[in-house]
């Protein structure tokens, strides 16, 4: 690889370590080429970024960006994940692929949202509800009072009602 080629790929993954949300560094080995394509395609339509990189080049990227704080955890064949806004879904991706993978793959580190995390803390992150279970737990709280409030409302103008068609019925 050309010097010049080696600057792009660290400007480009500096860009996008910059901007992520969810960044974790994995470890792996044994992976044949058949799970890594498999691999490739599932953090694709997980919408998340996968990049083998070397060490030194994901060192560089990451200068300047939260990803520098696991910078130091890069040694051996590394992958970096990457995530950008929801990072509960990116994390429970990354835990999926984990059980699938066994021991071929482990997490050396992880930045979420700024915060350095490990293997548990991610592990954590991902028995979270994800942010559309999240917004569909707060509509559903918000609607509750209301419904409720409604009911409320309604039972008196009925039960007036019924009494009302009762009275009707025995008269005639």
């Amino acid at each position: 690889m050309q010097r010049n080629e080696k600057q792009e790929m660290v400007n480009a993954l500096h860009t996008k370590l910059a901007k992520a949300d969810f960044a974790v560094a994995v470890a792996y080995k044994d992976i044949d080429a058949e799970a890594t394509v498999k691999l490739r395609k599932t953090f694709r339509d997980g919408k998340v970024d996968y990049k083998v990189v070397k060490n030194t080049l994901a060192k560089l990227a990451a200068k300047g960006t939260p990803a520098e704080k696991f910078a130091d955890k890069l040694t051996g064949p590394s992958a970096i994940i990457i995530g950008y806004g929801d990072v509960v879904a990116p994390a429970k991706l990354l835990q999926d692929i984990l059980k699938d993978q066994g021991e071929k793959m482990t997490v050396k580190a992880g930045i979420v949202q700024g915060n350095l995390v490990d293997a548990a803390g991610l592990k954590a992150l991902a028995s979270l509800p994800g942010l559309h279970e999240l917004r569909g737990m707060i509509a559903g709280m918000i609607n509750s009072p209301a419904s409720s409030l409604v009911r409320l409302l309604n039972t008196p103008g009925s039960q007036i009602a019924q009494v009302i068609k009762a009275h009707a019925e025995k008269a005639a």
